[in-house]
């Protein structure tokens, strides 16, 4: 697990794991919550997440990390190998186990649906069962020849009941808040970051007072702290992605789970998405095969988007900006986009994606739940 976000849903795995099964043994490469979750953690893999060209950087780590567990396997083997999301990291582990007769469980599927779908014959030779987290997947894989299961979406088992807008004076009762949300990725954080600093910029020409909220990550918060030095109406939080999203009447965010995450706090926005216009032109637009980006979007499966997308994100960002005031001046499109994203929401938001997991994994261990 590479990612912080997969740190965070397979801490809550963890969790329903130790729930079910009060004495297994979790043994890990990940983050701080999967450790404080119960699970022994080898190596720490996601402070330096990232992806693209950043990624090439990691091969040598995840060399290391796959001989380590090559002999770990050799010498321990484990019951089962639950590989979390990072299919360029997973697929290699999936393959030593599976070498091994080791069974696999694949939570967060590989978006092959989107993108480098190929590589379904690897995922249905080494990986035994997917815990698919969007409605649409399990049929997807079925169809590849893969068996799989919906599980629900892991958001909403870290999402508590009773989410929405903070209370309070909102815009434009008062100056408008929006918030920056730059990713969890040093990359993708210095990629975007500065082009949200520049929209942020028009927006504070258009409405005096503004004010700007940037939720980071432990592999974040150093670099936008860097970045939005000395600008006064910036507030910068490590780990408060939940108490500061509720705050805002817009976010500007990156495209990826960040927003269906701010759709479930009910808050209108725009989605962004830095790369290079060569990368994007030479490999990216080759690779991807959906038409929407914004996983809000894909999700609603109206051929109509509820947010308005940036993707890929070059050229000026003034066209960000200028959509970003236009929607503030017409508070009835924050509105409207508010309770759109609340219809979708309300058709994804139940918890308990982890304890499925969790029982198919036991399944998959020949474990009786609840021993």
């Amino acid at each position: 697990m590479a990612e912080v976000s997969g740190d965070q849903h397979a801490a809550h795995l963890v969790r329903s794991l130790r729930q079910l099964l009060p004495d297994v043994v979790v043994e890990a490469h990940g983050g701080p919550l999967m450790q404080a979750a119960g699970a022994i953690v080898h190596h720490e893999t996601t402070r330096r997440a990232a992806m693209l060209h950043q990624g090439i950087a990691r091969a040598a780590e995840v060399w290391r990390l796959l001989r380590w567990t090559r002999r770990h396997f050799d010498q321990n083997r484990p019951d089962l190998l639950v590989c979390v999301d990072s299919p360029a990291m997973n697929f290699h582990f999936a393959r030593l186990a599976h070498e091994r007769g080791i069974p696999v469980l694949y939570y967060i599927a590989p978006q092959l649906w989107a993108w480098r779908e190929g590589r379904i014959r690897q995922l249905r030779r080494f990986v035994d069962h997917v815990a698919c987290i969007l409605p649409f997947e399990e049929e997807y894989f079925r169809r590849h020849g893969v068996k799989a299961t919906f599980v629900g979406h892991p958001l909403f088992d870290a999402l508590g009941p009773g989410r929405g807008p903070a209370p309070g004076p909102r815009f434009p009762d008062r100056p408008p808040v929006l918030g920056l949300l730059p990713g969890s990725r040093r990359g993708v954080v210095s990629a975007n970051f500065p082009r949200m600093l520049k929209v942020a910029a028009q927006v504070r020409q258009a409405f005096a007072g503004a004010r700007f909220l940037v939720p980071t990550t432990p592999a974040t918060d150093r670099i936008v702290r860097q970045l939005a030095a000395g600008q006064a109406d910036i507030e910068c939080a490590q780990d408060a992605f939940d108490q500061l999203v509720p705050r805002c009447d817009l976010c500007i965010t990156v495209s990826g789970t960040s927003t269906l995450h701010v759709a479930g706090h009910g808050i209108p926005m725009i989605v962004v998405y830095r790369t290079h216009p060569i990368a994007w032109h030479l490999v990216g637009r080759w690779l991807v095969k959906t038409r929407t980006f914004a996983l809000v979007n894909l999700l609603n499966g109206q051929g109509r988007h509820i947010v308005p997308e940036f993707v890929p994100w070059y050229g000026s960002p003034r066209a960000v900006g200028r959509l970003a005031v236009d929607m503030l001046r017409e508070p009835s499109r924050l509105r409207e986009q508010a309770q759109e994203l609340s219809r979708l929401v309300q058709t994804l938001d139940r918890p308990g994606a982890s304890m499925n997991v969790a029982r198919l994994a036991l399944e998959l261990m020949g474990e009786p739940a609840g021993r």
